[in-house]
């Protein structure tokens, strides 16, 4: 029951999560807003959606280990199964903006984060308003400075929608995502009572695999279409999103408190150390291209992640 329940709040949580973005990018269209700034802001928050909604109702609910799970197993999940698996299927040409704006950005907000739950192992409302914060920085920075670094996240048949289409895939789109939520968040916290494992477990595993659905579809979809819409930035972009926005937000509307001493000595080093590795993987042998060699490392990576923490 618990399995399904989780499957079921998953399965919602990605339609929920491509509703929403149908009718944000419609809006955006239907308002003359330049592609350039839907990408960096409308499309990063609605794919961020599910982890976002999913991480503001397990904190609300009391599982706030959850919360932090999602957002560490989902980031590790990012760069070692999405990309792993995503540089099996095909090389990847990596940008210049990669060393000089993205993985600096990533680990600056992963050391953050680090350095807010060393202390008091809490997340407070001022903390989350500087993650915050420094996203919106980040972004103003993106949009003045770095235009032509940023790859169009849109669709090619994208279309202006009519606002009664808008207000409806707006609609279901909340509900599913919320609903979504409800579920995986009641069925994940059952399944770890039921066979005895932490919260933080299921954060790092089931969750966070199952939140990072929608990256790995799409990266597989574009690699099968010989597209490069899929590149490393997006996946690092998730990864800035979900740990200044995701937590950020969260955070600003209740706390985070950290139970589980696991999230901080081993699955937040397992997030540093990944996030990090992707720098000399870049630039070595071969400066600025990624292989299926390097795909290898980052998915037996994974794996020894996955065995270590379970």
């Amino acid at each position: 029951m618990n399995f399904l329940l989780i499957i079921g709040g998953l399965v919602l949580l990605i339609l929920g999560g491509n509703w929403l973005l149908k009718s944000a990018v419609g809006l955006s269209l239907k308002l003359n807003i330049p592609k350039i700034v839907i990408g960096m802001t409308v499309v990063s928050f609605a794919t961020s959606a599910p982890e976002l909604i999913v991480s503001i109702n397990a904190a609300l609910s009391g599982a706030p280990d959850l919360a932090l799970g999602n957002v560490i197993g989902s980031n590790i999940a990012n760069l070692g199964l999405v990309l792993g698996i995503t540089l099996l299927l095909g090389s990847m040409q990596v940008q210049k903006s990669f060393y000089t704006t993205d993985w600096p950005v990533m680990m600056i907000a992963s050391m953050l984060l680090y350095f807010f739950l060393s202390g008091d192992q809490v997340i407070v409302r001022y903390e989350g308003i500087f993650l915050f914060s420094l996203l919106i920085v980040f972004l103003v920075y993106l949009l003045r400075f770095q235009k032509t670094a940023i790859l169009d996240e849109l669709p090619e048949d994208d279309e202006i929608l009519s606002t009664s289409k808008i207000l409806f895939f707006l609609i279901i789109g909340g509900v599913g995502l919320w609903g979504g939520s409800e579920l995986l968040v009641s069925g994940a916290t059952a399944l770890a009572k039921e066979f005895g494992v932490s919260e933080r477990v299921v954060g790092v595993t089931v969750i966070s695999v199952g939140t990072s659905i929608p990256e790995l579809a799409a990266s597989i979809i574009a690699v099968i279409k010989k597209e490069k819409a899929i590149s490393l930035g997006n996946l690092i972009g998730s990864n800035i999103f979900n740990i200044l926005a995701v937590l950020g937000i969260t955070s600003i509307i209740t706390p985070i408190t950290l139970n589980d001493k696991g999230l901080l000595t081993n699955d937040i080093f397992w997030m540093l150390s990944i996030s990090f590795a992707i720098l000399p993987l870049v630039f070595l042998p071969r400066s600025y291209r990624l292989n299926w060699k390097d795909g290898i490392v980052l998915l037996i990576a994974y794996v020894i992640f996955i065995y270590i923490t379970i």
